[in-house]
């Protein structure tokens, strides 16, 4: 009989507004910057900005690639294809890759070893105390998401000049709901300007070992595919739109089918194979309300109606009784979701979408701790409209806002898991922790009103169908 594990905290932990926790951040953050104000010293932010970039060292990134091959990737078993080798590459190049996972990582480090990768990760997770060690031994190359970054780009502009492999996630983040999303736009203008091979490591089935909805491991399979996407002479024939739009088919992906076409049996479910689906899924199929979705074990219901499936070991969702309306794969019930985000904003030229929040912040002076991506410095209420995303509240109990339009912000980011969700302002990155499980909604709300004001970030041609009689792409 497989043991029980204990539930990971941060998959079922929604932070709350607490007074004193915040009078004490505000009041460490203020003794800091006087001390520090003093001293002359650095804020890390700015410490970061100023690290020289190097490529990472032969022996720390053996060790790492041992640990990682010999030890953690090893649990996994993963099938890996090569069919273009990286290390016969001779110069500089690209190695990008369809973001599964959170151990995405790993799998790039096993198929290409021992070339030695520069990886790119988020900008926030520089500072969280548990991987700091880590990234500063292997050099890891900091990257705001879905945010300009001149940092970033001379970062990776660096490791290039000096001959070696930049690796990057071009999505900006690991799929939410188990296919690819569009990349970042901009990707293909900057990998053009190189004119240097882009290798590509294809993934398969890494979101259901770490689902992004519940933070516990799975066992399944796994596979990664080693090939050769561009060469330089197809850069050079390619515009930057046709080399995006290259990108996006090679990524083209759904996890979901992918396993049942393969027909995998997950292991170390649990008996809770629905868990956090309650953070996924918003809108109830059968009779329309919001937020009534709730799961446990492995189960997934609607508290308003009592509709509900079941979800089984293939992450199937079966129906719990005859009348029950359910989508046998949860891609497509988020895609169902989607379209129905699209027809209410469009419907109303007044939609609005509130919540209350609590906001956290990166701290100036120390690095965080307890495996979190922020600390908590306030609360409000964040808004979706037509106009924009907004926060209206306070922080270290003075008022305080955000805005930005839709130019400036075309998705949210999701950190860890869909219990919150981040964005970077011009005023610094701040988590948002909203007291209901809307984080999934407050997405693909942003994404839509994106798609319909701007659509500088735009849908695939294949979900045209989202948008039939709403015009092109949802554009206006």
């Amino acid at each position: 009989m497989e043991k029980e594990k204990k539930v990971p905290k941060t998959a079922q932990y929604f932070l709350k507004y607490d007074e004193e926790t915040v009078r004490k951040n505000g009041e460490r953050a203020k003794r800091e910057e006087e001390k520090a104000l003093k001293k002359g010293e650095l804020t890390l932010q700015e410490k970061l900005a100023k690290k020289k970039i190097l490529p990472p060292s032969k022996l720390i990134y053996f060790v790492y690639w041992f640990l990682m091959a010999g030890f953690i990737m090893k649990k996994y078993k993963p099938v890996i294809k090569i069919e273009d080798d990286i290390n016969d590459c001779k110069g500089p190049c690209f190695l990008i890759w369809n973001h599964l996972s959170r151990l995405d990582h790993a799998y790039m480090m096993a198929a290409t070893y021992p070339r030695r990768l520069s990886i790119v990760a988020g900008y926030v997770e520089h500072f969280r105390s548990h991987l700091h060690t880590v990234f500063r031994l292997n050099r890891i190359l900091p990257k705001k998401n879905f945010a300009s970054d001149l940092a970033g780009i001379k970062a990776m502009n660096s490791i290039i000049m000096k001959g070696g492999t930049v690796c990057f996630a071009p999505e900006g983040v690991s799929t939410l709901y188990g296919d690819n999303q569009p990349i970042v736009p901009g990707t293909g203008r900057f990998i053009k300007h190189y004119k240097i091979p882009v290798y590509f490591g294809e993934l398969r089935g890494q979101s259901l070992t770490c689902p992004k909805h519940w933070l516990e491991e799975r066992a399944g399979r796994t596979e990664v595919t080693l090939k050769l996407l561009f060469t330089p002479e197809q850069l050079e024939s390619m515009t930057a739109e046709e080399i995006e739009d290259a990108i996006n088919l090679a990524f083209k992906h759904d996890d979901y089918a992918w396993s049942r076409e393969m027909g995998i049996k997950w292991k170390k479910m649990r008996g809770r194979a629905a868990a956090g689906y309650d953070t996924v899924f918003f809108r109830c199929p059968k009779c329309g309300k919001d937020l009534t979705i709730v799961s446990e074990g492995n189960n997934v219901r609607c508290t308003n109606c009592g509709n509900g499936g079941f979800v089984d070991d293939y992450y199937a969702i079966q129906p719990i009784s005859e009348d029950s309306v359910v989508f046998e794969s949860p891609l497509d019930w988020e895609k169902w979701e989607r379209m129905q985000i699209i027809k209410d904003i469009r419907n109303d030229p007044n939609y609005s979408f509130s919540c209350e929040v609590a906001i956290g912040c990166i701290p100036k002076y120390h690095y965080i701790g307890h495996m979190a991506t922020s600390e908590l410095c306030g609360k409000g209420t964040f808004t979706v409209d037509h106009s924009g995303i907004h926060f209206r509240g306070t922080k270290y109990g003075e008022p305080f806002s955000l805005d930005a339009g839709y130019d400036a912000v075309f998705t949210l980011l999701i950190e860890t898991d869909l219990s919150y969700f981040t964005h970077y302002f011009p005023e610094g990155m701040y988590d948002f922790f909203p007291e209901e499980k809307c984080a999934s909604k407050c997405v693909i709300l942003t994404e839509e009103m994106h798609r319909l004001h701007k659509n500088t970030w735009k849908n695939f041609s294949w979900n045209s169908y989202m948008y039939d009689g709403l015009g092109e792409d949802g554009a206006e």
